[in-house]
C-alpha cells in the first residue's frame, strides 16, 4: 500500500489519505480503497465499481434528480455535476469526516443548485423523502460489507418509495458477499422482481439495478445503440455495461429481460 500522506478522524475509523502513481486514494478504517482520483483527470472515474454504477444510464438517460447514501471521495457526484448539466445530486454522508476529506482532498465542488451534500444517515433520509429522486445509487458500508441498516426489507421498501415512476436503485456490493442472495431477494420484494445485476471490471463487486415499474423487457439493439451514444458523451464502457448485462441476466437472442412477462 502507498505511504498515507494524510490522516483525519472519521465516525467509522481513521480516514487515511495516500497517493501513488498520480492517484489519490481514500481509506477507512483500513487499507481498502473507499474511492480513488487521478490527479491529472480528477472529474474522471478512476475505479471500476464506480463507472459500473453509471449503468443506469442505459435505462434512465437523463435523469433529473440523483440520489446518493455514502460519499467517499465524490468521484460519482463530482463526475454527475462536471458532465451531466441537466442533473441535480444529493448527497447523505454519516460521517463528517469522510464529508471534510471529499472537499478538502478529492476536489468535491462547492454546493450549488445542482449538488447538495447533506449529513445524516440515509436509513432515515431515504423513508423521509418520498418520490424525490429519479436514481437512488447506495454505496455505503461499514467494516468492508454493505451496511446493515441498507439492506434491511424495510429500506429496500423506502427505496422503492423513494423513487419516481420508472426511476432506478442501484446499490454496490462485493462480489463476494455471502449475503448477496438475500439482499438481492429482499429488493425482487421490494421492486416486484424487476432486478439485473452488472459486474465492475475487476470483478470485485457487483452492481444491482432494481426498477420502479418501467418496461418488462428492452431490445439488445435499442440497448447497443444507447451505449454507443453514452460512450461517446461521457467516454464510459458502456458496450461492456451491456455484454455484463448479458451475462448477469434472463434474456433471449433479441431482449433483455427486465421482469416477467
Amino acid at each position: 500500500m502507498a505511504r498515507a500522506k494524510k490522516w483525519l478522524a472519521g465516525r467509522g475509523g481513521a480516514i487515511a489519505i495516500s497517493e501513488k502513481s498520480g492517484v489519490r486514494m481514500l481509506h477507512i478504517g483500513g487499507d481498502a480503497i473507499q474511492s480513488a482520483m487521478r490527479l491529472s483527470s480528477p472529474d474522471a472515474l478512476e475505479l471500476d465499481y464506480t463507472r459500473a454504477m453509471m449503468a443506469f444510464l442505459l435505462f434512465h438517460p437523463e435523469p433529473r434528480d440523483v440520489l446518493m447514501v455514502g460519499l467517499g471521495g465524490g468521484s460519482i457526484a463530482r463526475f454527475i455535476h462536471a458532465r451531466m448539466p441537466g442533473t441535480r445530486v444529493r448527497v447523505v454522508e454519516i460521517d463528517p469526516g469522510v464529508i471534510a476529506a471529499a472537499k478538502h482532498y478529492f476536489g468535491l465542488p462547492p454546493e450549488d443548485a445542482r449538488l447538495r451534500v447533506v449529513l445524516g444517515d440515509g436509513a432515515e433520509y431515504v423513508p423521509a423523502h418520498p418520490a424525490s429522486a429519479d436514481v437512488l445509487l447506495l454505496d455505503g458500508f461499514e467494516d468492508g460489507a454493505h451496511a446493515s441498516e441498507l439492506c434491511t426489507q424495510s429500506f429496500y421498501d423506502a427505496a422503492r418509495g423513494a423513487l419516481r415512476e420508472g426511476g432506478v436503485l442501484v446499490a454496490n456490493f462485493m462480489s463476494d458477499d455471502r449475503k448477496l442472495d438475500l439482499w438481492c431477494g429482499r429488493m425482487r420484494k421490494s421492486f416486484g422482481e424487476r432486478l439485473l445485476r452488472v459486474s465492475a471490471e475487476d470483478d470485485v463487486n457487483l452492481i444491482v439495478l432494481a426498477f420502479n415499474g418501467g418496461p418488462a423487457r428492452i431490445a439488445w439493439d435499442e440497448l447497443k445503440r444507447r451505449a454507443r451514444q453514452l460512450k461517446r458523451a461521457l467516454g464510459l464502457p458502456f458496450e461492456r455495461f451491456v455484454a455484463s448485462l448479458k451475462v448477469y441476466n434472463p434474456h433471449t437472442a433479441r431482449y433483455l429481460r427486465i421482469a416477467a412477462e
